[in-house]
């Protein structure tokens, strides 16, 4: 049987709350994408968790099932250009936030997964440090901004296959540290980010 991890349904009872989380901080290459998710206050699946604590089969299970239930969500992604210019953080906050103004409902209270965000549009706000091993709307928003990041580079990696971003998602893994000196970069590399080991030729 799958674990059922205990995520709280809400911190505000009776308050339309979005949870908020990004994917791919960390990467050399690719967008780093938001995502935000207004559950019911009912909504429970035994998969859902942290998405880095699940597998790539039931994130996608879940994707589907958070789509077709949630009572609004809106994914968005930052390219490596813009994320060169406002640094990596900022970036990430600027998605979360186009994700708030995209969604269909418009939230009472948002829920932020990690420990830094910008006040903006008179939001009510709370970061939640491992915030999507605490709310369901944190980890549905982890699942979504996970599973969109995962699609958009795996068919990128059908354009630059020497890259291997299928396997490694952009992430700085020795295989595409490798590639980088064989290769040199793409538009899709960040600038601003890379390890020693590429300084300073490359970037």
């Amino acid at each position: 049987m799958p674990h059922t991890p205990h995520l709280h349904a809400y911190m505000n009872e009776g308050l339309t709350e979005a949870g908020l989380d990004e994917a791919g901080r960390g990467p050399l290459a690719g967008p780093v994408y938001a995502a935000a998710v207004i559950l019911p206050a009912d909504f429970f699946h035994p998969l859902l968790n942290d998405s880095k604590q699940m597998t790539g089969k039931a994130r996608d299970i879940l994707r589907e099932v958070i789509e077709k239930e949630a009572i609004a969500w809106a994914v968005e992604s930052v390219d490596a250009q813009e994320i060169d210019s406002l640094n990596i953080l900022n970036a990430s906050i600027a998605g979360m936030q186009r994700c708030v103004r995209k969604l269909s409902v418009k939230p009472d209270f948002l829920l932020v997964d990690g420990n830094r965000f910008k006040p903006f549009d008179g939001y009510r706000y709370a970061t939640v440090v491992h915030g999507d091993a605490t709310y369901a709307s944190i980890a549905a928003a982890s699942v979504l901004a996970k599973t969109y990041r995962d699609e958009f580079m795996k068919k990128l990696s059908q354009q630059y296959p020497q890259y291997k971003w299928d396997k490694n998602m952009g992430y700085p893994t020795a295989e595409h540290i490798a590639a980088i000196k064989e290769f040199g970069i793409t538009p899709y590399h960040r600038r601003s980010f890379h390890p020693k080991e590429l300084e300073p030729t490359l970037f």
